[in-house]
């Protein structure tokens, strides 16, 4: 067994040993895996977030003794008293990153410090305890060193197949009544994905939702909360009715001002070589993808400026020829070019091809990923 899993039996108590051992994580083997002829024909159309792989990664915390019991276990249904205190106070969060393959058959992630640190700034604003860095990359390397061979192998340029990976932490005390869990369990799950949206690179549609808000001022949405993605279920079934595949929601204040789509932050190139994204606030997730194109954007000619953005400036923008671009980014979708913002009463359109400097960065930022370009910026860490 290589470094972040070691074995050792399931009456051990994990919380008593030495601190520099609370990040490797026990192992408990499936001993029910799927058949390998299974897990291929899986990983060949897995489609996005359907099939998972044989394990899960698992930390406990408790009030009185901390974080605990780290191990990798068996996939399998989580067992919760109904009376949860997630169920009734939805007191969770959770995060989204990749596993990718190299030519060389190596398994890299992509920046995981930064959802490391943004889990928990999730956790504080929703009452959860910190999850050490070392236990959260810990469990990423631990889950994927024991499922590795889940992990798709591209077969081109053009196949975007990974390991998505999927972080979360839940209030699971028994109880009833409005405070913080003394008692949280934190999960890694992990299922083989290929491209977010089916069809290949091509400009989506996008509902402008008016009237309906994703997050507010001294609210949740900077947070990677589910009430966050609940809060915009009814305008996503409003956008598909609509015939669009995302949605985009503006302030709560003012409803002036582009918020983000209702899973990906959104950016617009100009003509004299912009790249804008509405800057961060309450109620605007910090992207790591939208981070990382901003930090890549000079490279490529790109002044990157995050400021306010209305929707009268976009249509203004889009109608004169200044904005000449629009995409929309994030961990699941990479980037999405734009090719249609519909609201009632008016359209902007951005035609029926992505643009130049966003498949350029969309280029760029997968060979990094992938391991076709240089990393000059040390943003991949190894799994395995």
């Amino acid at each position: 067994m290589g470094t972040g899993a070691i074995d050792y039996p399931d009456s051990v108590t994990h919380h008593t040993w030495e601190r520099v051992l609370m990040s490797q994580f026990a192992v408990l083997r499936n001993i029910q895996p799927q058949p390998e002829l299974v897990r291929e024909n899986i990983k060949k159309a897995p489609g996005f977030g359907q099939y998972f792989t044989d394990h899960m990664a698992h930390v406990r915390y408790t009030i009185e003794e901390g974080w605990q019991a780290h191990q990798v276990k068996p996939y399998a249904p989580l067992q919760l008293d109904p009376a949860a205190a997630v169920f009734h106070y939805a007191q969770e969060i959770f995060e989204g990153l990749k596993a990718y393959r190299h030519a060389d058959g190596s398994i890299w992630t992509f920046r995981p410090e930064r959802n490391a640190a943004r889990i928990n700034r999730s956790a504080a604003r929703l009452a959860l305890p910190q999850l050490p860095e070392e236990d959260f990359i810990g469990s990423l390397k631990a889950l994927v060193e024991v499922d590795q061979q889940w992990v798709p192998t591209p077969e081109s340029v053009a196949d975007e197949s990974s390991l998505y990976l999927r972080p979360f932490m839940i209030a699971s005390e028994r109880f009833l009544g409005v405070r913080a869990s003394h008692e949280v369990d934190y999960y890694v799950i992990s299922c083989p994905v290929g491209p977010y949206f089916s069809g290949g690179i091509k400009p989506v549609s996008i509902w402008l939702s008016e009237t309906l808000k994703r997050a507010g001022q001294g609210g949740t949405g900077f947070a990677k909360c589910g009430g966050n993605y609940a809060a915009s279920l009814v305008a996503q079934n409003e956008a598909a009715a609509k015939g669009c595949q995302q949605v985009l929601f503006t302030d709560a204040k003012e409803g002036r001002y582009v918020d983000e789509l209702g899973g990906m932050n959104l950016m617009l190139v100009t003509k004299d070589g912009q790249l804008i994204t509405p800057q961060l606030s309450d109620s605007i997730l910090d992207g790591v993808t939208r981070r990382s194109l901003l930090d890549l954007a000079p490279s490529l000619g790109l002044d990157p400026v995050e400021r306010d953005i209305s929707i009268e400036e976009w249509r203004e923008g889009a109608a004169s020829g200044d904005i000449v671009e629009a995409f929309a980014c994030g961990t699941a979708a990479v980037i999405t070019p734009i090719g249609r913002i519909v609201a009632d009463g008016f359209t902007i359109d951005h035609g029926e091809e992505p643009g130049e400097k966003t498949m350029e960065l969309r280029t760029t930022l997968l060979d990094i990923q992938y391991g076709r370009a240089e990393d000059t910026n040390d943003w991949l860490v190894r799994l395995a």
